[in-house]
């Protein structure tokens, strides 16, 4: 058979073959290109040992030293190695030197003969002219090819080709045997059955020794091809065996564990306060509070709940981590100079709804910042889905589109950050810092006034948008536009760039940039924003199909152009890479005071609970700022991880064995036979015949399978070819001889409203249906499937949003995510009992549980907030006569509290303030938007009452946080503000009666003097916003707080629980009232 002039290398560090041109013109790429494995004093190839094993000097760090350094090192210098310091054993084959004779080996060299190390050292680098090595400039390397060809002989049984005098690379050591007696003009015949041994030039059992040497590699190094169907988990990254390997081939990212300094102090208290808390509830049960039992009960049934709470918070954070990535090392493994870019495509995603409440020029700014991110420009395409069907975020798109012409060119430019105009020319900064450029600030100046004019335009179409025509909007060319009616109208899709040859003024190609208005009609359940989401998810995959995702809101902004990139580490990286289903980055915040009075920035949510999270199994998805494997939102599983050998004979008794294994034999018998055809057909290069007549036996049996397997894919996807041969694409694509006409048509007909009819959309695949936070339902359904997420935190945040500062806002906000937790705790996808079996982790589970539990705190706590008030008003306490015991526990308690608090702040870089504020708007919350959340979702679920969610507003700012000053009426104020009321009254009263009875009575006041002052102090922010910046309390809210307050009071004072009944009780006081 004649190879038509082509080499195969054996590529050691990916585990493959590759085929290399070898005519006269080719360049031959060494195996130091292949594999990376050179050696790191002389330059030159790392040898096979005899075994046909990699020749590896240091047994300790593996540092690559090839043999004649390595002969050469124990002869002359320190027999040391470079790295690690630790002394050369001698390895089998080389001559003992002074200092080996305290080791236990008997000397081979004593059964071989003895032979001169340089002789042996010169032998060794022989064997290089088999792996693909040129000699010196005068050597010629025979030709090896088969006299007689056989038809059943595979190709791979020819010997390695190499042309002669390549001239790559310098040598340092002298390639022996070059004698011209070796170097025939031509190639020479050879007997396949013969051992060419005798020829020269090894053995024909080569072939057996590279598959153990293959085997033996992959289980040292863990290195895997991208697109390989092995997974490696990035626990196994840390063996101490694994040779070091060049820039490129290195990890992508790596974990930054907590020092141990701050983690275990951190860990021990943990576990001390909860030790506390046992003994607490060990006092409080033991002693009741008789004159007060029902204060007491109602006291003790509340903490038991605050109890298994902190539990359900504090435990997921066990085991915090952070993570770092080399955007570096992915540049040199996917994006080779002089070639195109191996780095995947990313589809990104832009949701938006009300364009007057969502201002088009956010909205605008954030496709920009897409547009112009540092990723390469034919692997983006920024799809924007438009829920209102307004002709205002057409319109603002259409525009935007243009303006990037401009923008995008002078981005990638001058490097400038962040990308989103708006906020790029607001920075205060100085904008020269760094830039070299002599025609900077004159272009900056043009485009400055080029996107004041841009604004400008988007302003006058948003003013001309707030008056509706009576007959509708019309389109330039007359038509109407289809989604004057926003509840009944067809999809729309307009693909702005990315087609017809549109560049940038330099010339550039422009990434693609696609409109999308889902068809919506009567009748139908369109699952507001997840359904628009799942709509997005089918046109991308008809259109451009990337393997990966970015879903954003409107309001967030790329603000690290560099962001995909920092995901691409995770996703790409061949040993962890595959089992990632989506990287969460944290959401920051732009606009916000910098009190935060009302926690809008959530620091501790997003650097304490999520990297504690990232250390289990992963954050959950908040809904924005995440990067999304396209096959993990399509409900498949996630790779599984081979499991090392079990227990053998030797270690348990024989029945155990007998008793698994047979039990387990026959159900794996046809599995195993089914692997390993797969991975025979996978792995072997086939002769032209035995392809052939495989082909004809693989097409017939695809044939029969095709058609059940489509039925299956349609079932489960919906009636789409396309989209269903898009869908087991792993790697992604689109087909090449499809028009971009017939694309639109399939398009369109993906987002038509009864495309999901019984299909798994929404249930299994997708963005999940059943609640208004369908962010936590979708990432805790991938991680039931046995995937893990990634939190990525760069120094430079990814994203930046806006988010809604004022009161009301705020908790309107708070409502809905409140609301769908309790949406799912209702559903049968509640974390405490869907989801077993699978591969959901027991602490994550708990960080699930937790997410979903949480409002229904509010009833406890807006109990436990009211207690103080309740004593203050009756004279009565919670807890009996507090003895020593009880108060050095109570004592323990709270300082346990504390120092968590400060071991927290400490390892998670949390300030105090921000720890603060949010332990206040977890009151806050918990007795307003929790509370109203927990009614509304009964209602919801049980009676079928459905509620909207308000969308916060993100109006441009008119001045420095002029929305935080803005109040708005809500029923959410109602409760926290009687709160406030009742207890101001209990410490009004409480004082009052200390002070007319005596000093006697101000100990016992203390205890509820401090409580009813604990929640006074938890709800101060609420009543600032509530007083606002007029410092006055709005009349309305004062007279329902007033009337509720009193109304509670009479009530309290005419049925009270507390007090004895039969009447007073008299005391004798032994006074004789006759006389």
């Amino acid at each position: 058979m004649n190879t038509g002039g082509r080499l195969i290398a054996g590529s050691h560090n990916r585990n493959e073959f590759v085929l290399i041109n070898a005519d006269e013109n080719a360049r031959i790429r060494s195996l130091q290109e292949l594999s990376g494995q050179t050696c790191q004093i002389c330059g030159d190839d790392i040898e096979l040992s005899v075994n046909g094993e990699l020749f590896v000097a240091c047994n300790e760090c593996a540092f690559p030293v090839c043999r004649p350094c390595y002969e050469y090192e124990r002869r002359e210098g320190n027999q040391a190695c470079p790295q690690c310091k630790t002394r050369y054993k001698r390895i089998k084959g080389s001559p003992r030197v002074q200092g080996d004779d305290e080791e236990d080996d008997d000397d081979d060299l004593d059964h071989d003969g003895m032979m001169d190390p340089e002789l042996v050292a010169e032998a060794a680098l022989s064997s290089r002219l088999n792996t693909g090595r040129g000699g010196s400039p005068g050597s010629q390397i025979p030709l090896l090819t088969y006299g007689d060809e056989d038809d059943d002989m595979y190709s791979d049984r020819h010997a390695l080709i190499l042309p002669p005098s390549t001239g790559y690379g310098n040598r340092v050591h002298p390639a022996p045997f070059t004698d011209s007696s070796y170097a025939p003009s031509q190639a020479r015949s050879m007997v396949p059955q013969k051992d060419i041994a005798e020829y020269g030039y090894g053995s024909v059992a080569w072939k057996d020794r590279m598959e153990v040497w293959k085997k033996r590699q992959a289980e040292k190094l863990h290195v895997i091809k991208h697109d390989g169907p092995g997974f490696n988990d990035d626990e196994d990254l840390d063996d101490p065996d694994m040779p070091m390997m060049d820039e490129g081939r290195q990890p992508l990212s790596r974990k930054l564990p907590i020092r141990s300094s701050r983690i275990n102090p951190y860990r021990m208290l943990i576990l001390c306060r909860l030790a506390i808390l046992c003994l607490f509830f060990h006092y409080r049960i033991l002693h009741p509070v008789n004159d007060a039992y029902g204060l007491w009960l109602t006291s003790v049934i509340c903490e038991i709940w605050f109890a298994v709470s902190w539990i359900l918070d504090q435990f997921p954070k066990w085991y915090p981590i952070q993570r770092e990535t080399y955007l570096d090392r992915l540049s040199l493994r996917y994006e080779k100079e002089g070639q195109p870019s191996g780095l995947a495509p990313v589809d990104v995603f832009v949701s938006t709804v009300d364009p007057l409440k969502e201002p088009p020029l956010i909205t605008a700014n954030t496709v920009l910042s897409i547009l112009a991110v540092d990723y390469p420009v034919d692997k983006v395409a920024c799809y924007v889905s438009d829920d209102g069907a307004a002709m205002l975020t057409f319109e603002a798109l259409s525009d935007t589109a243009e303006f990037a012409r401009k923008w995008v060119p002078f981005c990638k430019k001058f490097s400038i950050e962040p990308r989103a105009p708006e906020w790029y020319f607001c920075q205060k900064m100085d904008y020269l810092k760094n830039k070299v450029h002599p025609s900077f600030v004159r272009e900056r100046r043009a485009m400055k006034r080029d996107y004041e004019e841009f604004k400008v335009k988007i302003n006058a179409l948003v003013a001309t948008a707030q008056k509706v025509p009576e007959e509708g909007w019309t389109m330039q060319d007359g038509t109407p536009w289809p989604g004057n009616n926003v509840r009944d109208h067809p999809g729309m899709i307009q693909v702005f760039l990315g087609h017809s040859g549109v560049r940038d003024t330099d010339g550039n190609e422009l990434p693609r940039l696609v409109y999308v208005s889902r068809e919506k009609r009567p009748g139908f359940d369109h699952h507001k924003k997840a359904g628009a989401m799942n709509s997005l998810i089918r046109v991308s995959a008809v259109l451009s199909n990337a393997p990966y995702l970015l879903n954003v809101d409107c309001d967030h902004y790329i603000n690290n152009s560099k962001a995909i990139r920092e995901a691409m580490c995770f996703m790409m990286d061949p040993q962890s890479g595959k089992k990632v289903c989506y990287v969460q980055f944290p959401q920051r915040f732009d606009g916000i005071d910098r009190h935060d009075r009302y926690s809008n920035r959530n620091v501790v949510f997003f650097d304490i609970n999520m990297k504690g999270l990232d250390g289990i199994q992963g954050p959950i998805y908040v809904g924005t700022g995440c990067v999304f494997r396209r096959q993990a939102l399509y409900g498949f599983d996630a790779p599984k991880k081979k499991k090392p050998p079990g227990k053998t004979c030797n270690c348990w008794p024989k029945w155990c064995c007998l008793c698994c294994g047979l039990r387990k034999k026959g159900k794996t018998k046809a599995k195993d036979n089914k692997t390993n055809l797969k991975d025979t057909t996978s792995t072997q290069i086939h002769a032209v015949e035995n392809i052939q007549e495989g082909a004809i036996v693989a097409v017939s049996n695809v044939g029969k399978r095709s058609e059940a397997n489509q039925m299956k894919l349609e079932k489960k996807f919906g009636q789409s070819p396309v989209f269903v041969a898009s869908a087991v694409m792993q790697e992604g694509g689109v087909p090449r001889n499809a028009s971009p006409a017939c694309l639109l048509r399939e398009a369109i007909q993906v987002i038509s409203c009864g495309y999901e009819d019984k299909t798994e959309w929404g249930k299994e695949i997708g963005w999940i249906y059943g609640s208004v936070t369908e962010d936590i339902l979708t990432g805790f359904k991938m991680h039931c499937h046995g995937w893990r997420s990634v939190y990525c935190m760069p120094k430079r945040p990814a994203f930046k949003g806006s988010a809604p500062i004022n009161l009301s806002d705020r908790l309107h906000q708070v409502l809905r995510w409140a609301l769908g937790s309790v949406e799912i705790f209702l559903s049968r996808h509640c974390p405490i009992w869907y989801g077993y079996g699978g591969g959901l982790k027991w602490l994550e589970r708990f960080s699930y549980i937790n997410s979903v539990v949480y409002p229904w705190t509010s009833l406890p706590l807006i109990v436990y907030c009211s207690l103080p008030a309740v004593c203050l008003l009756t004279g009565k306490f919670i807890v009996p006569e507090i003895s020593n015991y009880a108060g050095i526990l109570f004592m323990l308690m709270f300082m346990s509290i504390a120092v968590t608090g400060i071991l927290e702040m400490q390892w998670g870089g949390v300030g105090i303030d921000d720890w603060w504020r949010n332990e206040q708007f977890w009151v806050i919350g918990g007795a307003s938007s929790h509370l109203f959340a927990l009614f509304q979702g009964l209602l919801k679920v049980l009676a079928g009452v459905d509620t909207n969610f308000t969308v916060t507003s993100k109006a441009a700012d008119d001045g420095a946080f002029s929305e935080l000053y803005i109040f708005k009426w809500t029923t959410l104020l109602i409760p926290p503000t009687t709160l406030l009321i009742i207890n101001i009254i209990g410490v009004i009263v409480g004082v009052s009666d200390a002070i007319s009875n005596g000093y006697d009575s101000w100990g016992p006041l203390f205890g509820r003097l401090f409580f009813a002052l604990w929640v006074i102090v938890h709800l101060y922010p609420f009543l600032k916003g509530m007083l606002g910046k007029q410092d006055r309390m709005p009349t309305i809210i004062v007279v329902w707080s007033i009337l509720l307050a009193s109304i509670l009071t009479l009530l309290w004072v005419r049925v009270n629980p507390f007090v004895a009944k039969g009447g007073p009780v008299l005391e004798i006081c032994r006074l004789s009232c006759g006389n």
